[in-house]
């Protein structure tokens, strides 16, 4: 079972979270993970781990680098994480209603791409039974 108190280095969160070291100092840069220094070095803590993860969901879903900020500032609004799981739920039903609208859109794109392509199968057959019946 691993140390949950344990500090990580950025190699340790590279290789456990398959994030870059960039994407780390990026992160950091933004005021959305702050790990303790030691020298030029960074010790991610438990809380930095905690807050990677919910970034990364984050984004997989969509969400702005704004809108996780957010969410990860009402952790500590102090009613129990009513506030930022309220406010999550929001931001995720949002989220879905989009990606479904998307993959509608997508969906019908796909099924009219479809039909252009049978289209021009169906002529290029025929202008070559044409071809065929003229030589």
């Amino acid at each position: 079972m691993p140390d949950t108190d344990k500090l990580m280095t950025i190699r340790e969160m590279r290789d456990t979270y398959d994030v870059t070291p960039r994407t780390l100092r990026f992160y950091e840069a933004k005021e959305l993970l702050s790990p303790l220094r030691d020298g030029q070095k960074r010790l991610f803590t438990r809380r930095d781990r905690g807050r990677l993860k919910l970034i990364l969901r984050g984004k997989r879903f969509g969400f702005s680098l704004e809108e996780i900020r957010q969410l990860l500032e009402l952790y500590h609004v102090g009613d129990q994480q009513q506030t930022q799981l309220a406010r999550t739920f929001a931001i995720a039903q949002e989220r879905l209603a989009d990606m479904v609208r998307q993959r509608d859109e997508l969906t019908l794109a796909i099924k009219d791409l479809g039909d252009q392509i049978n289209g021009v199968a169906q002529t290029l057959a025929a202008m070559a039974e044409g071809k065929d019946a003229a030589e």
